[in-house]
C-alpha cells in the first residue's frame, strides 16, 4: 500500500513535474555551466580588460595642468623671490618669460621636468609675459605685473664714462642712501681691467665705495664698470635702480713727486723726467698734507676762500689759475701769481697748498703754473714727502692708495 500510494503520487504529478523541471534544468543548467565552467574564466577576463580600459582611459582623459607664479594677472607682483612654472599631470617642455622691457628670464628645470624656476629675480615695476608648455598639451600663457619699490638708491661715480685718466684714478662710487648690506650691494658691482689684474673694493663709509688694484693702473688700462644694483636692497625697502656697463680709460703714466724740504716738484712720465719746477708749500703754521694724492678736479681758474677750509678771512681770491685739487679738505696744487718769483723754490709760504710761479688771467704759457696745468690730466698722482705733516687720510679725495694692499683688501665686504 505504501509502495503504490507513493507509485500513484508520481505517476499522478510525472508529467507536470517533468515539464516544469526540464524548464527549470533548462534554465539553470547554463547558467551552471557559465559559472562554474570555461564560461567563467571567459568573464573574468572581460571585466579585467573592460576594468584595465577604464584605467588607461581615465589616464589618457588627464590634461597636464600648468601653474605660474606670480599668478596670471597679478599687479603688484613682489620682486625679491624667482618667477616658478609648474605641471601636474605632465612633464614641462619649454618656458619662456619676457619682460615688456626687453629682458628675458632664464631659468632651470628640475630632474623630473615638472618645474621650472628662474635663475634671477623678475625686475620691479615691469610687466612679464609667461608662455609654457607641458609635453603633449597646448601652450598656456600667463602675465603679470612687478611692484614698484618705495624708496630707491643710485651710485654716482668716479671717473665720467669714456673719460680718460691719470693711473692713479680709483673708480669712486657714491651712494644716494645708507647702505647697510654692504656684501649684497658689493657683490652687484664689478670692476675689471684689460690687461687683466685683480680689483677689489674698499668701503669708506656707509655711502662711499672705491675700487683699485694693488699698484697703479698700467698706462693704456680700459676699465669696466658693471652695475647691477637694480632691485638690490641696500637696507630695508630701499632699492637700487641701477643696471648698467661703463668703461673708463687710462692714459699715460705722470707721477710728480714734492718735496717741501727742497722745494722742488720733479714730474715724471712713463718713466722719464719731464719736468722740474720750483715750488712753494704750506708754512709751519698750515703745513701740506704728505703721502699719495690724486688729482679729482681741475680749473684754469677758481676763487678760493680761507673761510671755506675754516681759516677765518685770512684770504680771499678770485681768480687763483691753474687749480687742481688733491683734497677733499682743501688742498690744491695750484699757480701764483700774488707772490714773489724768489719764493718758489725757497721758502714754504702758503695755508696748506702747493703753488708754482704763475701768471695772472692764466694764459701765460712760459710759467711753470701754467705748463703743469698743460700737462696734467685727473687721475695723475701727485706725491708730497718731507712736508712736516702727518699722511693724508685714505678718504680725503681720491687718495686711498695711502692705505697698504692688505689693509685696502680688510676694508671689503665680500
Amino acid at each position: 500500500m505504501g509502495a503504490s500510494h507513493i507509485s500513484n503520487r508520481s505517476e499522478g504529478t510525472s508529467e507536470r513535474w517533468s515539464r516544469r523541471g526540464v524548464l527549470t534544468v533548462l534554465g539553470v543548467v547554463p547558467a551552471a555551466v557559465l559559472t562554474g565552467c570555461s564560461g567563467s574564466a571567459g568573464a573574468a577576463e572581460s571585466s579585467s580588460s573592460g576594468g584595465a580600459s577604464a584605467t588607461a582611459s581615465a589616464k589618457a582623459a588627464k590634461v597636464p595642468t600648468v601653474t605660474v607664479l606670480p599668478a596670471d594677472g597679478t599687479k603688484k607682483a613682489g620682486f625679491a623671490t624667482p618667477v616658478e612654472v609648474s605641471v601636474t599631470d605632465g612633464t614641462l617642455a619649454t618656458v619662456k618669460v619676457t619682460g615688456n622691457d626687453g629682458s628675458t628670464l632664464a631659468g632651470t628645470f628640475n630632474d623630473a621636468k615638472t618645474k621650472w624656476t628662474s635663475t634671477k629675480n623678475p625686475y620691479s615695476g615691469t610687466k612679464y609675459t609667461v608662455a609654457a608648455q607641458a609635453q603633449g598639451a597646448t601652450a598656456k600663457t600667463a602675465t603679470f605685473t612687478t611692484k614698484s619699490p618705495g624708496e630707491t638708491f643710485v651710485g654716482y661715480f668716479t671717473p665720467e664714462a669714456d673719460s680718460t685718466s691719470g693711473v692713479g684714478m680709483p673708480v669712486s662710487i657714491n651712494f644716494t642712501h645708507a647702505v647697510k648690506d654692504r656684501a649684497a650691494v658689493q657683490k652687484a658691482i664689478t670692476v675689471t681691467a684689460e690687461p687683466a689684474v685683480e680689483v677689489v673694493g674698499h668701503w669708506f663709509s656707509d655711502t662711499r665705495l672705491d675700487f683699485r688694484p694693488e699698484t697703479y693702473w698700467a698706462a693704456g688700462t680700459k676699465i669696466t664698470l658693471s652695475l647691477r644694483l637694480k632691485d638690490v636692497e641696500g637696507q630695508d625697502g630701499i632699492y637700487g635702480t641701477q643696471s648698467k656697463d661703463v668703461t673708463f680709460h687710462i692714459g699715460r703714466a705722470q707721477i710728480s713727486t714734492v718735496d717741501l724740504s727742497s722745494k722742488e716738484m720733479v714730474v715724471k712720465r712713463d718713466g722719464k723726467t719731464l719736468a722740474t719746477y720750483p715750488v712753494s708749500g704750506g708754512n709751519a703754521q698750515h703745513t701740506t698734507w704728505a703721502g699719495i694724492m690724486v688729482i679729482s678736479e681741475r680749473f684754469k681758474q677758481t676763487r678760493m676762500e680761507s673761510s671755506t677750509v675754516g681759516l677765518g678771512d685770512e684770504y680771499d681770491i678770485s681768480d687763483v689759475p691753474h687749480a687742481q685739487r688733491l683734497t677733499t679738505s682743501g688742498t690744491f696744487v695750484h699757480g701764483n701769481y700774488w707772490a714773489s718769483t724768489s719764493v718758489f723754490g725757497s721758502e714754504n709760504t702758503s695755508h696748506g697748498c702747493v703753488g708754482l710761479h704763475d701768471a695772472k688771467g692764466a694764459n701765460n704759457s712760459s710759467v711753470a703754473g701754467y705748463k703743469f696745468y698743460d700737462s696734467s690730466m685727473l687721475g695723475d698722482v701727485v706725491i708730497v714727502k718731507n712736508s712736516g705733516d702727518k699722511t693724508v687720510a685714505a678718504d680725503n679725495g681720491l687718495n686711498g692708495w695711502n692705505l697698504s694692499w692688505a689693509n685696502w683688501k680688510a676694508g671689503s665686504a665680500v
